[in-house]
């Protein structure tokens, strides 16, 4: 039996789970509840240990719950290295527990550089790590983000670890955030920027196609972006998207419709705060607004999410026949 590569068992949990979400892990200590805050302060203190201990707690509840509904969570890596080597203990015990539960992790870090530097950091992110004698083959995500505002020197690196270690990556094309508009969409001769970066995402991605017809090396696409987020569909075939501003961030499924293709595939749609946080929603209803049931408002939030987007695609004749 053919070896599934690492964007088809992506989509096979997707399909197995009807459910094309990833919930960002973005924790921030002054929103985890106050339970597990007091229970870290008791064993660790004050410390930054402390609150890393916190932040894994709630991420270990989050998954316990939700790993039956989604299939991939998001770190974003500042939330972690803001508490040093502690807080970066507490990514890769978050990342190995997810891979425990079944769930694709991706590692957004948006790493950028070039030559010698890029490859350390590829290594470092979804590559092996060099030893005294020999590699060490530690629990990494199975995707990263990165910046390719450097060219290829800033790309290939990475594209090359994928290829050794069955890795993916997304890669920044069209992102969110309302200054974008900048740099983005400045004209790279007859075409605006991203749609350069796009055409030559597609390159790379379309010599390396799974089973399903997808490459491992997908974009990332901004959810407010849905009349672009259209057109670059149309210019990357063979590129998954990972959708980032739904929800907190304004965007609604009808909006991140455009991002999947006909079949209904294409696209990973992520939301963060306003999953993780749903506890603290007045719409969450009064028990879920309980902190000591955050992870039950969460998976409260995710299937709300997910049926307005599977309402969504049917309305737009994009969804999948087996979900």
């Amino acid at each position: 039996m053919e070896k599934k590569s690492v964007i088809d068992r992506l989509i096979q949990n997707i399909d197995e789970k009807s459910c094309p979400i990833v919930v960002g892990l973005d924790p921030v200590i002054s929103r985890i509840p106050g339970h597990l805050k007091d229970k870290a302060l008791e064993k660790f203190g004050n410390t930054r240990q402390g609150a890393a201990e916190a932040l894994f707690q709630f991420n270990r509840e989050l998954i316990q719950e939700l790993h039956t509904l989604i299939p991939a969570i998001k770190l974003q890596m500042a939330c972690y290295e803001l508490y040093g080597s502690y807080g970066i203990s507490v990514f890769e015990r978050t990342v190995a527990l997810a891979q425990q539960h079944g769930l694709s992790v991706i590692d957004d870090s948006k790493r950028n550089d070039i030559g010698n530097t890029a490859q350390i950091y590829a290594q470092s992110h979804i590559g092996k790590t060099p030893l005294i004698e020999g590699e060490a083959e530690l629990d990494k995500a199975e995707f990263l983000t990165i910046n390719p505002f450097l060219g290829s020197d800033s790309i290939d690196p990475f594209v090359n670890e994928c290829d050794k270690n069955d890795k993916g990556l997304f890669v920044l094309v069209r992102t969110s955030n309302p200054s974008s508009e900048q740099y983005q969409t400045a004209q790279s001769g007859d075409k605006p920027l991203f749609h350069q970066i796009a055409l030559d995402l597609e390159k790379i991605s379309s010599q390396r196609i799974g089973n399903q017809g997808f490459s491992n090396i997908g974009a990332v696409v901004g959810a407010r972006w849905d009349k672009e987020a259209h057109e670059l569909r149309n210019l990357m075939p063979s590129v998954y998207f990972l959708v980032p501003g739904f929800g907190a961030q304004g965007a609604t499924a009808d909006q991140v419709s455009t991002s999947f293709n006909k079949n209904g595939y294409g696209a990973l749609i992520n939301s963060s705060r306003g999953i993780i946080f749903a506890y603290e929603s007045k719409d969450s209803g009064k028990s879920f607004q309980d902190p000591e049931n955050f992870a039950s408002a969460s998976a409260k939030a995710v299937i709300e999410m997910r049926d307005s987007l599977l309402k969504a695609l049917s309305k737009n004749s994009k969804l999948p026949e087996q979900w």
